[in-house]
């Protein structure tokens, strides 16, 4: 674990809830009443944030975590929830939300270290030696 990220068994248990987070975000979304298509249009939205890695890899690191840890949509969530005029869009959201991120930590896509977009806490991501995939 020398370059921060989890190993073994602890890391196969942050994948698994990432499944975990992803099928429940699933079935929330289609009990919501959202229309699919909604759905495969907005779920690859929180990638766009790769653009803050322009400014550099902290910066960029930065608002990539921001938008891809679970606070974000859980807010969004409980807006919906808790003011019934903005679950019609809110919730939907939210859900989208809580799905990219489960596919993301489900196929090993960690939080990102300021060190370059392919150092996550869940390990590198790509081939060793390389600078990414």
């Amino acid at each position: 674990m020398a370059d921060g990220a989890v190993e073994g068994a602890v890391r196969g248990t942050l994948r698994l809830e990432g499944a975990a987070l992803l099928g429940l975000a699933l079935l929330g979304y289609g009990l919501s009443g959202g229309g699919w298509g909604m759905f495969a249009l907005l779920i690859l939205v929180p990638d766009l944030v790769i653009l803050a890695y322009l400014a550099g890899p902290r910066p960029g690191a930065v608002v990539y975590n921001a938008v891809h840890a679970t606070p974000g949509p859980a807010l969004l969530l409980a807006a919906g929830l808790a003011w019934p005029g903005t679950a019609a869009w809110a919730v939907p959201l939210a859900l989208i939300w809580f799905a990219h991120i489960g596919a993301d930590r489900a196929l090993g896509y960690g939080l990102k270290y300021p060190g370059g977009f392919w150092m996550t806490h869940l390990g590198r991501i790509g081939r060793p030696g390389r600078q990414g995939p």
